[in-house]
């Protein structure tokens, strides 16, 4: 299984190149993960990005902060285009000496205790077939981040997912899929793992309001034919609206922020 979720990735680089695509197709969900996990990035830290892709955010992140981040995804590929991003971004005079990308495993991180200030995932635990596979995952960035560092964890859950179903079953809409390459995580195994282990940590709901718009409401509401894909108007308004207005989790993506 795991080496069937590496091959989709590699190929998913492969496909859209340079292009942040290649992480995911919806750009307003990204956007508004990379603004929530920026709020615990500051001038100053060492910052790792678990499982960064071709680098797009990392690469993002660089640019509005000054911080020395380093990038390490497990699908090969991803890591080549991340190196051409960076390149294509020194080329136009950003000239970003405090980035780093490597191939490795975020189950087996290259990296020694208590280095980084912050290590984020995006989407990256999920992309791991099992729970005790995740938990490797999990245990591996709390390892690698400083003593009162910080981690976050923004990953697709699973109890949010049920519920934009149940949603959904009710106006007659098909259920949405979890994909071959995601395994969702269930809050109440992360939480008592973190309650297990003493870790302080919060949760943070960023995505509610743009997921009961573009998943449910838009479906309600209009045709598949005026408003496909991601990319579209009526999505831009929800992503807007939650960018004021969020809560009762059944935003998929949220974050768990864990301080060590």
């Amino acid at each position: 299984m795991s080496n069937f979720i590496k091959e989709f990735w590699n190929n998913q680089a492969l496909k859209f190149k340079g292009n942040p695509t290649a992480s995911w197709g919806d750009y307003f969900a990204l956007d508004l993960e990379h603004k929530n996990i920026s709020e615990y990035i500051k001038d100053g830290d060492i910052v790792l990005d678990a499982g960064c892709a071709n680098g797009f955010a990392t690469i993002k992140h660089a640019t509005e902060k000054n911080i020395n981040i380093t990038g390490i995804d497990y699908a090969e590929s991803m890591i080549d285009y991340a190196n051409e991003n960076l390149e294509i971004s020194n080329l136009k005079n950003i000239n970003l000496k405090n980035i780093n990308f490597k191939v490795n495993d975020i189950t087996k991180l290259e990296f020694p205790d208590n280095y980084f200030d912050v290590v984020y995932t995006t989407r990256v635990l999920i992309n791991l077939p099992t729970w005790e596979e995740q938990k490797k995952g999990i245990f591996e960035c709390l390892r690698v981040v400083k003593k009162g560092g910080t981690v976050v964890f923004s990953e697709g859950f699973f109890e949010p997912f049920m519920k934009l179903n149940v949603i959904r079953n009710n106006f007659n809409l098909s259920p949405l899929e979890e994909h071959d390459f995601n395994r969702y995580i269930k809050k109440y195994k992360i939480e008592k793992l973190f309650n297990d282990n003493n870790l302080e940590h919060k949760n943070v709901d960023f995505s509610s309001m743009y997921y009961i718009g573009s998943r449910v409401l838009r479906d309600i509401f209009t045709t598949p034919s005026d408003y496909e894909g991601y990319s579209n108007p009526i999505n831009e308004d929800f992503y807007n609206l939650e960018l004021k207005y969020s809560g009762s989790d059944v935003g998929i993506q949220q974050l768990y922020v864990v301080k060590k």
